[in-house]
């Protein structure tokens, strides 16, 4: 009796075990996860990461091939400078150009952060395990923030210089103002292009130089031959 207890006991440990291990499996599978995919990792370094995070989708040529594992804060004292470290795993038969160019572009507008690698051209230089591929920064929100008021300061500087023209107008100074103004510059201006369309041939009439007077002539001669 004690063995068969003992027997069924075991049966139900390896019976939950296995439910265990198929469920863990399943669920990991629903989340994108699979613990039967053969890859390897390259470290991507960039100067601002802008919000990149672990789990972040890894595209190249815009096709979802890995993830990101880590991102570490590194230091460098020699060139005093900071870097960030993305470590980005990749599918074992996905092969990446040492030449390649890696951006952190983002998903919509305000979406999920990832990173996108656009292959290279150099296919006897190909990146293996832990090797080093140098980012492209993304352009911070701030920065774009700036360009956007220097833009509005810009059009607002346009817009007020645009009113102090149209005000002048209003009041008929200047060239234009005086033609929006003066009727009696409107009637001429209309009497010239009436009278152009009942007479268009004037258009095509060159008006001749007037030639000099005879003592103006020999005044230039004269003065000439002073000259010499």
């Amino acid at each position: 009796m004690i063995r068969q207890k003992s027997n069924l006991e075991v049966k139900v440990g390896i019976f939950v075990f296995i439910g265990v291990i198929i469920l863990t499996i399943v669920v990991f599978s629903i989340g994108g996860k699979n613990f039967f995919r053969v890859g390897y990792n390259i470290k991507v370094i960039f100067n601002f990461a802008n919000g990149l995070e672990v789990g972040a989708p890894v595209r190249v040529a815009g096709v979802s091939v890995g993830e990101v594992k880590d991102i570490v804060i590194k230091s460098d004292p020699d060139n005093a400078s900071t870097k960030v470290e993305a470590v980005a795993w990749l599918e074992r038969n996905v092969k990446v150009q040492s030449d390649s160019k890696a951006y952190i572009n983002t998903l919509g507008l305000l979406g999920e952060k990832y990173i996108e690698i656009m292959p290279g051209v150099n296919y006897k230089s190909i990146l293996s395990e832990n090797d080093v591929l140098e980012g492209y920064d993304p352009t911070s929100m701030e920065k774009v923030t700036e360009k956007a008021l220097d833009v509005l300061k810009k059009i607002d500087t346009a817009t007020e210089y645009a009113n102090r023209i149209l005000e002048r107008v209003e009041k008929g100074e200047g060239t234009i103002g005086k033609l929006f103004t003066d009727d009696g510059l409107y009637r001429q201006l209309e009497d010239l292009v009436q009278d152009i369309k009942r007479h268009p041939w004037k258009l095509l009439i060159k008006t001749k130089e007037k030639e000099p007077s005879k003592d103006s002539k020999e005044k230039e001669d004269k003065k000439k031959g002073d000259t010499y």
